[in-house]
This record gives C-alpha cells, structure tokens and sequence, in this order.
C-alpha cells in the first residue's frame, strides 16, 4: 500500500460551499423571509459560512448582519445537500437552524444596501417566494420542530 501525503489526500477531496439559514416564525406560524437587494425572490434570513466558523455562529452573524438583532440559535432542523448547478461550480450543504419566535418586526434594522424588506408569510406564501429547491425547507423545518428532529434533504427534497 502506497502512503498518501496528508497535504495530498486533503487536496484531492471534494470540496463544497456551506450555508446557514434561520428559521424563524411568529405565534401564528408564519414564516419570517428576507428580500435582498441583490437578487430577486425572497430567503431565509441567512448566508454562506465562512472559513474557519461554524454553521450556528454563521447563523448567529448573519441574523445579527442582516436583522441587526441578536438571537439564539437552537436546533438544527433542515440539513440539505444540493449538487453543484448552473454558475454554482461546487455543491451546497444548507443548514437551516430553529432561531425562534418573534411577535412582530419591531426592532429589525435592515442594512439597506443588502435587504430591501422583511415580512412574515403563511407557509404556501413563504413556499411560493421561495426557489422550489429552497421553498421545500420550510415544511421541512415545521416537521423537524415538531418532531424535534432533523430533516435530511437531498437537492431540495426529501428521499422518502
């Protein structure tokens, strides 16, 4: 058997982009979604992990980045894979994490030049403003909150 140099090994695996996502509700169960400014539809609060940071810390930036409020981060409920598409080169790993309930939007501070909106929506309307690959994530993350158990997704979808 031929010795593999660890700085090889390393080199030669696959590599992937990571994302953090809060799910958020309010009592009624409506579903918080951001708008940004920089693409069209609507998402999760959230983004890419950076190097070095976990994915509930990158959870916790980004809501702090984008809501400029700070929450717990709890449970993790949607874990989803997604193969490498159209300009993304490399294949996602989305971790979506149970951030609470709020009773309003009083206290959000949007960074403007990043987010345009915010607003709660029934989950057929959050499903419908989302990417239907993303869109499957939040009944996903109602089932995992209920069950107190993760979600595995594959592409956007369940493999059940």
């Amino acid at each position: 058997m031929t010795w593999t140099e660890p700085a090889t090994w390393y080199a030669n695996l696959a590599s992937f982009y990571a994302a953090a996502a809060a799910f958020i509700t309010d009592p009624a169960g409506n579903v918080l979604l951001v708008k940004p400014t920089y693409r069209d539809g609507w998402a999760f609060p959230g983004g890419y992990v950076d190097e070095g940071e976990y994915p509930h810390n990158a959870c916790a930036r980004e809501i702090r980045e984008e809501l400029g409020v700070a929450m717990v981060v709890g449970d993790l409920l949607v874990v989803d894979w997604a193969p490498s598409a159209g300009l993304r080169p490399r294949a996602i790993i989305s971790f979506t994490f149970d951030c609470g309930s709020v009773a309003n939007l009083n206290g959000f501070n949007l960074p403007r030049h990043e987010l345009e909106d915010v607003a709660f929506f029934s989950r057929q309307e959050a499903e419908r403003h989302l990417p239907d690959n993303v869109g499957t994530r939040v009944q996903a993350a109602m089932v995992a909150r209920d069950r107190h158990a993760p979600v595995y997704l594959a592409g956007g979808w369940p493999l059940h």
